[in-house]
């Protein structure tokens, strides 16, 4: 049962990162694609249903050219965010989104100016991600240089307090037993008086 389900997330595995290398291989000729579209002023082009047009530019060319100037570098930064193991890929997400945020702009946004004030949508997300990561710098640094390790520091404290716990518990054992042999020694003593 193991052996099928590791075959079957090495499967997985192995076509997610052919999708990703299919990608990364076309990408120079998604991004030439502008080459192939129309050049004139008012043409428009139809993909699968969607009429295309010049959105604000001089043309259809100019278009894709500035839309896949902005898609390609987002779906690879995406696929290096996927795939990264390094401590500090979460930073990554930054210009994702500022690229994410221009695409929009360019696809939704109605007036003729592109690439404006993207930077105020982004201070949210700088907000948030800048503390995370510099966060994990702190505790990574920490750990490495310094060689302040915390979990170690509070398994040693653990130790520390389960061995005064014992000690106490010795002592107060010890104790139980004192006061339980006193009392047997004065209840011999008692004993003995009365008989004698």
């Amino acid at each position: 049962m193991n052996d099928s389900k590791a075959r079957l997330r090495v499967k997985r595995k192995i076509i997610i990162e052919s999708v990703f290398v299919f990608f990364i291989a076309i990408s120079p000729f998604l991004y030439k694609i502008y080459d192939f579209m129309p050049k004139e002023p008012e043409e428009t082009i139809s993909i699968f249903g969607f009429v295309i047009d010049n959105h604000g530019f001089s043309d259809v060319a100019t278009y894709f050219w500035f839309l896949m100037s902005k898609i390609i570098p987002l779906y690879l930064m995406v696929f290096w965010f996927m795939t990264a193991k390094n401590w500090w890929y979460h930073i990554i997400l930054i210009p994702i989104a500022m690229y994410a945020f221009q695409v929009f702009e360019v696809v939704f946004d109605s007036d003729d100016y592109v690439d404006t004030e993207n930077i105020w949508w982004l201070l949210p997300i700088l907000m948030v991600i800048i503390p995370i990561v510099y966060f994990i710098r702190i505790k990574l640094y920490d750990k490495y240089v310094h060689g302040i390790d915390l979990e170690a520091m509070e398994a040693e404290l653990k130790g520390l307090k389960d061995k005064q716990q014992a000690m106490k518990e010795k002592e107060d054992l010890k104790n139980s037993k004192k006061s339980i042999s006193s009392e047997n020694q004065r209840e011999l003593k008692n004993v003995d008086t009365s008989r004698a």
